[in-house]
């Protein structure tokens, strides 16, 4: 309530970078303390803030299920709390973060595709969940496709030379790429294809997937000539090693529901990337 509710609502129900409607970023279920038992300590994330004499802030693992992170918070007043809930706000999201995806892994692992034949291909593994299936591919390119009754979620995974992106213009380059490979991803009308969506700019960041640097996309597809739209991330990771850009992508278009855990799944898949050693890419196959 009052000041803390303010600033937890404000941390952690933010919309989500990316996506075309306001999301929040995490659901948040408020209860007192006192009633801190029972199902809600099934929760994976649990936020214990509490009015006390001494500030402090401290995370426990699986202290009352596992996996799971509180975050114990408590001050003397409202105002202390909330400074620390800023001072911790960066690493609290990012403990959540990991561990749901790591949980959506979990859960995917339990039904893979097959890896034999893109490991072969693009000389890494990902753990693509089995109701994903294959609908398009080429020597350096790879689609799959998840049908649902809202619409449908897709992962790209692709491989281009090092030198196609330059450090001093990666925003471009990666959206000049995207909209290039977007020309595989075609409507069922004719000339209707996929590229980046003008209107939204989107986001980038430095980030790192299996421990190299990568850069993360995130923003708005829409079909050329046509009005389907909806989210997408692309992870462009720099493998120099290989004088290669692995990179993967997931998109969905979902116009009646939610895209937030849609987006989310894409995200655990290709988190679980691992790049190989002794790669055979060969960039001038298209």
């Amino acid at each position: 309530k009052g000041e803390i509710g303010d600033s937890l609502r404000n941390k952690f129900a933010s919309p989500v970078i990316g996506l075309p409607e306001e999301e929040p970023l995490f659901t948040i279920n408020q209860y007192p303390v006192k009633l801190l038992e029972g199902f809600a300590t099934d929760s994976r994330a649990i936020l214990v803030i509490k009015k006390e004499s001494e500030n402090k802030f401290e995370i426990k693992e699986n202290q009352y299920a596992s996996p799971q992170n509180v975050f114990h918070i408590s001050g003397n007043t409202a105002v202390e709390i909330v400074q620390l809930l800023e001072e911790h706000t960066s690493e609290i999201i990012r403990r959540i973060k990991q561990g749901e995806i790591a949980e959506s892994q979990r859960i995917n692992k339990k039904a893979l595709l097959p890896t034999a034949s893109f490991k072969k291909q693009f000389q890494l593994s990902i753990q693509v969940p089995s109701n994903f299936e294959q609908v398009m591919r080429k020597p350096n390119f790879v689609w799959f496709k998840k049908n649902s009754i809202s619409g449908s979620s897709s992962l790209l995974l692709y491989q281009l030379p090092l030198n196609t992106i330059r450090t001093s213009t990666v925003s471009t380059a990666i959206l000049s790429m995207r909209d290039s490979i977007g020309k595989y991803i075609q409507g069922t009308e004719p000339q209707t294809y996929m590229i980046s969506e003008t209107g939204y700019t989107p986001y980038f960041f430095k980030s790192t997937l299996d421990n190299r640097l990568a850069y993360e996309t995130r923003g708005t597809w829409q079909l050329q000539n046509d009005y389907m739209s909806g989210p997408f991330i692309n992870y462009t990771i720099v493998d120099s090693i290989n004088k290669r850009l692995v990179v993967l992508e997931g998109f969905c278009y979902s116009p009646s529901k939610e895209k937030r855990d849609v987006m989310h799944e894409l995200d655990a898949i290709m988190h679980s990337v691992h790049v190989l050693k002794n790669n055979t890419f060969t960039p001038n196959k298209k």
